[in-house]
């Protein structure tokens, strides 16, 4: 069930350096970092592949010097072995490490079909585009279809932006990083130049961060599952609030969703022209009229959740009904219509939310809410904390890479996307999980991130010919498995 075979925390390339200095200052020398880094490469290649003519290129520093220790493990495990160097080793631990290299060695050169390539050229921390000679090799690698064993990361990917510096990069089957993954590693494009990633120990010892994958080990001790001595009431009430008569099914599809991921009591409250449509497709899920934004606020008013926006419309009553439940002190998920008619005050929505509160836009709704700021932000983890801070809540910015970010900081980059979710109405689903976990008691940045992981994890288990109304159906697998990998989820 895990996405990542990795610690959870995500650490920039700053942060990195200077865990590799405190390494250093605590007696670690660089030359023994650099030959476990090394070992940690050499020891995953072999892992997945039988010995076979590799090409370590290797750069001037010291991912270049990781890459000569890469070679001389892997040639005394029977790999034949070429070094290709870009340049030099300019950097003294990377000097001694290609003092140690006694096999052949030669320039760059264009790849030969079946050669396994070790791309150690530049790490994380390149702030420039490929020069012209290696843009050329990236292009003939990806070409000659050669399998890239990348250290760090592709070269040409930047570290923190998770995307090529250049009109190119390499494109690894498999990068191997070391101690914490860094944001190229969960980032799109970077997570798929990156292919699979592992992350070998060093010894660096602890780093604290508030950025992580987003996976079970982040949330799975506090997730709502039911005691032995559970009843609905208990298990909490969910709100979603249906649109009109023509545009009901959204909020059907995150009420269902809201059921199916645990909440006790879900409810639709549905304008009256919207009744009978709705009545004619729901049973377990319950159903109540309201007129006005009181009624609303009204019927409202004991619920744990309340989802609204899906298929709401963009209209004034939105907007009113938005500001009604803002008073009832239930948690709202925030979504589509609900955000959109907001675009031109962003400020009145802010000024009526708090912590527990969801947004969950799309990137275009996002632009709606927060305009400019994806565009000038270096990554999209830097523009859902921003966002967060400013609305006082959480933000959850869909995509491939979906980022949730709390107002405090912490932030989650969702590692098990799905290409099958693109499909119309699964940003509901999400919506419906959301709230339906946070209906239940759990806080709501976990809740978001939880949601999100088993939402991907929904949709993986389908497969092609998803549609979003299969997504609630497949949730209850998803959980099962999931508390099979939690001890004592069972009599809590």
């Amino acid at each position: 069930m895990r996405a990542v075979s990795a610690p959870l925390e995500i650490l920039t390339v700053a942060e990195m350096t200077r865990a590799d200095r405190q390494a250093v200052e605590a007696g670690a020398s660089e030359e023994e970092l650099m030959e476990r880094a090394g070992g940690a490469v050499a020891a995953a290649v072999s892992e997945r592949f039988s010995p076979r003519t590799t090409v370590v290129l290797a750069g001037p520093g010291n991912n270049g010097g990781d890459g000569y220790v890469v070679a001389r493990l892997l040639a005394e495990r029977g790999f034949d072995v070429r070094v290709e160097a870009l340049a030099p080793p300019k950097a003294a631990a990377a000097v001694a490490a290609a003092h140690q290299w006694r096999g052949e060695s030669g320039a760059l050169s264009e790849p030969k079909k079946g050669d396994l390539v070790i791309d150690a050229l530049f790490g994380a921390g390149l702030d420039r585009p490929l020069a012209p000679e290696v843009a050329r090799l990236a292009r003939a690698l990806e070409k000659a279809g050669a399998e890239v064993v990348a250290v760090d990361v592709p070269s040409g990917v930047s570290g923190d932006a998770g995307r090529p510096l250049g009109d190119v990069s390499f494109r690894a089957a498999l990068t191997v990083t070391f101690h914490r993954l860094k944001p190229a590693h969960v980032l799109q494009p970077g997570r798929g130049l990156c292919g699979e990633v592992v992350v070998g120990d060093i010894g660096l010892g602890e780093s604290r961060s508030n950025l992580f994958a987003n996976a079970p080990e982040l949330w799975s001790a506090r997730f709502p599952w039911p005691s032995l001595t559970a009843h609905k009431h208990s298990r909490g009430r969910l709100i979603v609030v249906s649109g009109e008569a023509w545009s009901t099914g959204a909020a059907r599809l995150s009420a269902r969703a809201g059921l199916r991921i645990g909440a006790g009591l879900v409810t639709i409250l549905s304008p009256p022209e919207a009744l009978m449509v709705n009545a004619a497709h729901l049973e377990a899920v319950m159903l109540k009229p309201f007129e006005t934004e009181l009624e609303l606020e009204a019927a409202a008013s004991q619920a744990e959740a309340v989802v609204i926006g899906p298929a709401a419309g963009v209209s004034e009553a939105t907007l009113s009904n938005v500001l009604a439940l803002a008073r009832t002190g239930a948690a709202l998920v925030i979504d589509a219509d609900a955000l959109t008619v907001f675009r031109d005050e962003p400020e009145e929505l802010f000024s009526a939310l708090d912590r527990d509160d969801v947004l969950t836009p799309h990137p275009g709704e996002f632009e709606r809410v927060f305009p400019g700021l994806l565009g000038k932000s270096p990554e999209r983890i830097t523009s859902a904390r921003e966002a967060a801070a400013r609305a006082g809540a959480v933000v959850l910015l869909k995509g491939p890479d979906t980022v949730v970010a709390a107002p405090d900081g912490r932030a989650a980059v969702n590692v098990n996307g799905s290409r099958w979710l693109a499909t119309a109405g699964s940003g509901d689903v999400l919506s419906g999980f959301i709230g339906g976990l946070v209906a239940q008691g759990m806080e709501s940045f976990e809740a978001a991130c939880a949601a999100a992981f088993i939402h991907g994890a929904c949709a993986e288990t389908f497969g092609p010919g998803l549609i979003s109304e299969d997504l609630p159906g497949l949730a209850p697998g998803v959980l099962n498995e999931l508390q099979g990998e939690s001890p004592g989820s069972l009599g809590r």
